[in-house]
């Protein structure tokens, strides 16, 4: 069975979809900008972008009765390629030594004009 994860602490939706889906344990998120749900603004730059969609996504796994430890996999999307190194910077400080398996593409544009967009499939066993 499909439960919808709606997380009051993670920027609304800026289109027709849910935070995230969880069946059987593994929990789908869609993609996190660096939106600050306090605010519906994006961050200032690619670094700020992508500590706020890492929390983003932190807040949508606690809503929905997981962890960052939990995460299997990510996905990464980046406007530019050449801030993976400031990306990685960032994202590293959130896994430790634990990390996931992980993608992460440059794509011509992001919605709302992103930098950066980070989405998760984590399983809470």
């Amino acid at each position: 069975m499909k439960n919808i994860i709606k997380c009051d602490s993670a920027p609304a939706a800026l289109g027709p979809y849910s935070h995230a889906c969880e069946a059987n344990g593994f929990i789908f998120t869609s993609g996190q900008l660096g939106i600050d749900p306090a605010t519906g603004k994006l961050a200032e730059g690619v670094e700020a972008q992508a500590h706020q969609a890492l929390v983003n996504i932190d807040n949508v796994l606690k809503t929905a009765g997981a962890t960052m430890k939990d995460i299997l996999k990510t996905t990464i999307f980046l406007v530019d390629l050449n801030d993976f190194a400031a990306v990685n910077r960032i994202y590293g400080d959130y896994f430790g030594s634990e990390f996931p398996g992980r993608s992460c593409f440059q794509v011509s544009k992001l919605p709302a004009g992103g930098l950066v967009e980070i989405e998760v499939v984590a399983y809470k066993g």
